[in-house]
């Protein structure tokens, strides 16, 4: 897969989305940068970038993807396959639902996952050196773009999502004293029901995090 490398950028997600609906470029393909300025979290929140940290996103066509994939489980997949590479590299990283990598009871990086037409663009943050107050950062000096390879390499051998599940599923119970948001509101996991496809029941309602 081409890899395209920057110094410095707002948003890897934004770069690579804009470019492909303006048919720049077209997936397969990652972006990687050094440097991020104004990067996409949940709910719009900004992810900020210091130099030496992990800022990537990658485009993959669905057919790329196993064929059971839910699209509401799309970042967990992604996340899910980061989490085990990074543990495998001694990080005790674990997954929160929906969509975010922690370190004990912080957050040290997320995915956010966008469908477009009959692909998937997933941007990952990864704090490996540096982190914000009241975030976590693996303190690694692990290079982005080593990191990026990997990745992309276990992708390619990626489990089915219902293998990929059944070990979701233990962990998503470390999700439970934690929240999230459903719109405006924040909610608690405590009483949730993780679905097969990703998804999780809430006092009788399916809340889908496509993010």
């Amino acid at each position: 897969m081409e890899i395209l490398s920057f110094e410095n950028l707002p948003s890897t997600q934004r770069w690579l989305t804009e470019a492909i609906r303006s048919g720049k470029i077209a997936e397969p393909i990652a972006v990687l940068t050094r440097e991020q300025t104004d990067g996409v979290g949940s709910r719009d929140n900004r992810w900020i970038g210091y130099p030496g940290n992990f800022f990537a996103s990658i485009a993959l066509r669905e057919s790329d993807l196993p064929e059971d994939l839910p699209p509401s489980a799309a970042s967990i997949y992604f996340g899910w396959v980061m989490r085990e590479l990074l543990r495998e590299l001694g990080q005790p990283v674990w997954l929160k639902w929906p969509n975010d990598l922690y370190l004990g009871s912080k957050k040290a990086g997320g995915v956010i996952t966008t469908r477009l037409r009959s692909f998937y663009v997933a941007g990952i943050g990864v704090n490996l050196q540096k982190s914000e107050k009241n975030f976590a950062a693996l303190e690694t000096e692990l290079s982005p773009m080593i990191l990026l390879d990997m990745y992309l390499q276990r992708l390619e051998s990626a489990p089915k999502w219902k293998e990929l599940f059944r070990k979701y599923r233990l962990e998503f119970e470390r999700s439970r004293p934690f929240g999230t948001h459903r719109g405006a509101e924040f909610i608690s996991l405590e009483k949730a029901q993780l679905m097969e496809d990703g998804s999780i029941m809430l006092d009788g309602e399916r809340i889908v995090e496509l993010r």
